[in-house]
């Protein structure tokens, strides 16, 4: 693999279909910024540079969306690409598309021609094409929304449900609601009484291993969460302006999920992440007058039905009576394997994603992401002209791809929270478990209004921050989550904030270091309570008492704790029985879904309430000695390293010899500190998700801003810029965010004029 792979970056290139002359400087990160007369010129250009740098990952995900990347990745994709087949991505990006206002058509045509402009140019494709003995296909308007809809696809609340699900026969009801992560919420589970309820919870008894066996192949993103983002007033800066800060939290793919760039013309100039494949900033960016970034909200958009089938498994019964169902069939091809073909069942609630209707029952998922009408393209025109918050929160009306916290501010001095979802109006008994659909007594009744979505504009104490966990108290009018991430990074983030920290961008970077956990805290008082343990015992207990709880990449102690803290997480799966669900607790399954891991979340809760109901019969005090016996003999390894990520591209495995993985350093950091570097429990120690940008936003003083990513602006492995800004990130630093043009001409290390052919 050489460098002749990669495209012409410098010079001048003539482009059928610009309009006039643009200009794409990329700087000494090798971030784009892009100049053109008009947004007419600029979605195409920003088509066209995406496509320089990152094609083969703009296909692979647009193929992940369409059900199609086992074409390129073989048999282990084949059950995600049957997921999206069964959801019908395809058929609601298009539906999406054909809705969509007409500036947002021309935005999607105009980047999907400046995409085909560099297919059609002749330049030299991505590796991965030669690897695979493949070329990239043409790019339409709608493939944007089936991209941008993959990316947060079956993204939080439903893998709570199935665990749930799975896990009722196991723990029984009065359990069940003990199975959430550790986030202080108050609600509880209350399965309806009488003899429908009995029969409900039998039903899913005889689905769990389907449901057990969705849980293993469809592979959801391992963390869920572990973002962070927080806004402070002038009043709380060094500076008198607002300051904006965080860091979007996903599992490490390669090529990253986001890419800077700095798109401008006429109508607006925004820098930000962009992800490839989508126009415009959906998530993270500023446009000189207010800037936005996001964390995952933990919003319920999802339903499960458990639906009953008629002896032809043609009917569903709904309210005493037997509706038709729909049914398709599509193929998945698969690389080197024979095709997979899937008989595709859709019932007035969803589609069928587990169970067999020809048994007599199987499980419906409802989502907002696909089964209703989506209008969040049509946003983001409008966010790049909005001047203040307000006008932000407004131009986001209709956002309902996945759910955030949007978090802005603006050059007035304003700063905001909105929760930036489309959610249904349903019962809050939905949230917990599959429900019956059946009975008509868990249906969706519209959607709770734009303007009553939760949000905050300009609180009195100066601060907001978000970090996934839970936006509003239970037991309000309107249902809007279950599950979310526990308080710790939150908390952890107001605590150096009020005691002075984050009031420039370069302090705002000291809290995204920070390392400090609390459920070590927690861990360790309950090792002081035990009494003097054997030899070996005893040595790791002092060891971890003398700790400073804090997760630093040179702490032995900190490997130690973790190695405790998954050993008794592995006692509370065996003693529960939940391990039993997926096997051995250590084997290799689905990220985020084996028993041990979500345990891992739920383990804090229980142990601060010294609840030992799952535990068997044994005491805390007990199980935590058995869980020193099990890590007393394990050598010392610094937590860097124990924690070092391996950063794999996914054609890797198919091609070893062709070195297209991301060099990685040793990493700090946890699931729940404020840097969420985080690990499958199930797999070991080793980093799987973290941050995958950071940044710190001066607004009104845009140069001063400061941002990076964990690799770096290109996707092609053989680039300078592949991996040239990962020292920086697994550092905790952050390189300039330059945005006034002077300055950014000052810094080019490449020029490239784009003309019209």
């Amino acid at each position: 693999m050489t460098a002749h792979t990669l495209p012409q970056l410098d010079g001048t290139l003539t482009l059928p279909g610009l309009a006039a002359p643009a200009t794409v400087l990329r700087d000494s990160e090798g971030v784009p910024h892009i100049r053109t007369v008009s947004a007419h010129d600029a979605w195409f250009a920003l088509g066209f540079v995406h496509a320089q740098d990152r094609l083969f990952q703009m296909d692979l995900n647009r193929r992940r969306g369409l059900g199609r990347s086992a074409e390129f990745l073989g048999a282990a994709a084949a059950d995600a690409d049957a997921l999206s087949r069964r959801l019908g991505v395809a058929q609601a990006s298009q539906r999406d598309y054909a809705i969509a206002l007409p500036e947002t058509r021309a935005m999607l045509d105009r980047y999907a021609e400046g995409v085909n402009a560099f297919i059609a140019q002749g330049s030299p494709w991505a590796v991965e094409y030669t690897l695979l003995g493949a070329s990239p296909e043409r790019w339409e308007g709608w493939h944007s929304i089936a991209t941008m809809r993959r990316l947060g696809l079956l993204m939080g609340s439903v893998w709570f449900k199935l665990w749930r699900a799975a896990a009722l026969p196991v723990v029984g009801p009065e359990n069940v609601a003990k199975l959430r992560y550790d986030d202080n919420g108050r609600d509880l589970l209350i399965i309806p009484p009488g003899v429908e309820a009995e029969r409900w919870v039998a039903t899913l008894t005889e689905l769990q291993p389907a449901i057990a066996a969705l849980l293993e192949a469809a592979a959801p993103d391992a963390s869920g969460g572990g973002s962070n983002n927080w806004a402070l007033s002038p009043a709380r800066t060094e500076t008198g302006r607002p300051l904006l800060a965080g860091d979007p939290h996903r599992v490490f793919e390669i090529p990253n999920m986001y890419a800077q760039h700095h798109l401008a013309c006429d109508a607006f100039d925004a820098i930000g992440l962009t992800v490839p494949g989508v126009p415009g900033f959906p998530h993270f960016a500023h446009n000189g007058r207010v800037g936005y970034c996001v964390t995952h909200a933990f919003m319920d958009i999802y339903d499960l039905y458990i639906e009953r089938f008629d002896a032809s498994a043609a009917h569903t019964q709904f309210r005493g009576e037997w509706v038709p169902v729909q049914r398709r069939t599509e193929t998945v091809h698969i690389r080197n394997a024979p095709p997979r073909t899937l008989e595709i069942t859709e019932t007035r609630h969803g589609a069928i994603i587990a169970g067999d209707p020809a048994h007599g029952t199987a499980l419906a998922l409802r989502s907002m992401q696909t089964t209703e009408a989506d209008r969040s393209f049509d946003c983001l025109p409008r966010m790049l002209r909005a001047n203040t918050v307000e006008e932000l929160y407004e131009a986001t009306r209709g956002w309902g791809l996945i759910d955030h916290n949007l978090v802005a501010g603006d050059t007035q001095g304003n700063i905001g929270q909105l929760v930036r979802a489309v959610l249904p109006k349903r019962p809050r008994i939905n949230g917990w478990l599959p429900v019956p659909g059946w009975t008509g007594a868990h249906e969706w009744d519209g959607v709770i209004p734009f303007e009553a979505m939760p949000r905050v504009i300009n609180p009195a104490d100066g601060v907001l921050v978000t970090a996934n966990n839970r936006v509003v108290a239970d037991g309000g009018a309107d249902y809007f989550c279950t599950d979310c991430h526990p308080p710790y990074r939150a908390q952890r983030i107001a605590q150096r904030i009020a005691e002075g920290g984050s009031r420039t961008p370069a302090a705002a970077a000291a809290v995204h270091a920070d390392v400090l956990s609390f459920n070590a805290q927690l861990l360790q008082a309950r090792l002081a309570a035990l009494p003097a343990q054997p030899p070996a015992e005893e040595a790791l207990r002092q060891r971890l008492l003398a700790w400073d709880c804090q997760l630093s990449a040179s702490s032995e102690a900190a490997t130690a704790y973790v190695a405790l803290r998954r050993a008794l997480t592995a006692v509370l799966a065996e003693r529960s029985g939940l391990g039993a669900l997926a096997g051995h607790p250590y084997l290799s399954v689905a990220p985020g879904v084996a028993p041990i891991n979500q345990l891992w979340w739920c383990l804090p809760t229980l142990l601060r309430a010294d609840d030992t109901s799952l535990l068997g019969g044994l005491t805390w005090a007990q199980a935590l000695a058995e869980a020193l016996t099990r890590t007393a003999a394990l050598p010392p390894q610094p937590w860097g390293e124990a924690h070092q990520p391996r950063l794999t591209h996914p054609l890797s495995a198919q091609f070893p010899d062709a070195r297209l993985d991301c060099p990685s350093l040793p990493l700090a950091g946890d699931t729940d500190t404020v840097q969420a570097i985080g690990f499958v429990v199930a797999n070991g120690p080793a980093a799987t998700y973290g941050a995958l940008a950071r940044y710190a936003f001066d607004v009104g003083a845009w140069d001063n801003s400061l941002w990076c990513v964990f690799h770096g602006a290109s996707g092609h492995p053989t680039s300078p810029d592949f991996a040239n800004q990962n020292p920086a990130w697994s550092d905790c630093r952050m390189h300039p965010m330059r945005y006034s043009w002077p300055l950014v001409e000052a810094a080019a290390k490449l020029s490239q004029s784009l003309l019209p052919g």
